[in-house]
C-alpha cells in the first residue's frame, strides 16, 4: 500500500529545490513566457515519469552493475546542460530572439535521462516508497503519477517566477546579463556535477537523506 501524503510530499520537495530543470524554466518564463514554456514543464514530468516507472521494475540496478554507466551519464549530462547553456544565453542576444524558442516536451523529457540528480531522485523515490510485495509494475505506475501530478505546480512556481522577473528585465542590456547569469549557473551545475556526484547505484544515493533538488 502506497503511502500518498509522504510520496507526495517528498516528490514536492524534490521537485521545487533548486537545479538544473528549474534554472531552464526561469529563464524560459523570462524569454518566452508561461504558456510557450509548457511542453518544457510537461516534459520534465514525463520524462521523470518514465524514470521513475523504469527504476521500479529493475533498471536501477545497472547502475550497480555497470558504474561506466552512470559515468557516461554524467559527462552526457555535462555536455547537454553546456548545450542548454549556450541556447540561454544566445536567447538574449539581439537579433537572435526571434530565431530562440523553449525546449520541447520530446527535449524536456529526453534531458531527465542524462540527469544525473533526475536518475538519483527517481532511485530515491523508488527505494523510500515502493512496497513490498505485489507487481512492481502496478506500484511503480501510481509512484510514477503521483510524482508527475505534483511535479507540475512545484516547477510552474519557478516558469511564473521568471515570467514576473520578464517585466523588470524589459531592457534588452538587463536580459542578457540575466540569461548570462542564468547560461553560467547551468555551466556551473555541469561541472559541479562531473566532481561531487555519487553513482546513484551506490548505498549513499538510496539513503532517505538524500534530497539532491531536481
Amino acid at each position: 500500500m502506497l503511502d500518498l501524503l509522504p510520496l507526495a510530499g517528498y516528490a514536492a520537495a524534490m521537485s521545487v529545490t533548486p537545479g538544473p530543470n528549474n534554472v531552464m524554466l526561469t529563464a524560459s518564463g523570462v524569454n518566452f513566457g508561461y504558456r510557450r514554456s509548457l511542453p518544457h514543464m510537461l516534459g520534465i514530468g514525463l520524462g521523470c515519469g518514465v524514470q521513475t516507472f523504469l527504476v521500479a521494475v529493475g533498471l536501477g540496478t545497472l547502475f550497480a552493475r555497470l558504474p561506466w554507466l552512470h559515468t557516461a551519464l554524467q559527462w552526457g549530462g555535462a555536455a547537454y546542460l553546456v548545450y542548454l547553456a549556450i541556447r540561454v544565453a544566445r536567447a538574449g542576444e539581439i537579433g537572435r530572439t526571434e530565431g530562440a524558442r523553449p525546449l520541447t516536451l520530446i527535449e524536456g523529457a529526453a534531458f531527465q535521462f542524462v540527469n544525473p540528480k533526475a536518475w538519483v531522485m527517481a532511485i530515491t523515490t523508488v527505494a523510500l516508497f515502493l512496497p513490498a510485495g505485489g507487481p512492481a509494475w502496478t506500484a511503480g505506475l501510481a509512484i510514477s503519477a503521483v510524482l508527475m501530478l505534483v511535479n507540475f505546480p512545484c516547477i510552474s512556481v519557478w516558469t511564473l517566477f521568471g515570467v514576473a522577473l520578464s517585466r523588470l528585465l524589459s531592457d534588452a542590456r538587463y536580459r542578457r546579463a540575466f540569461n548570462g547569469a542564468m547560461a553560467l549557473l547551468l555551466v556551473a551545475t555541469a561541472v559541479l556535477g562531473l566532481l561531487d556526484s555519487p553513482a546513484p547505484g551506490a548505498d549513499t544515493a538510496l539513503a532517505p537523506s538524500t534530497t539532491r533538488p531536481l
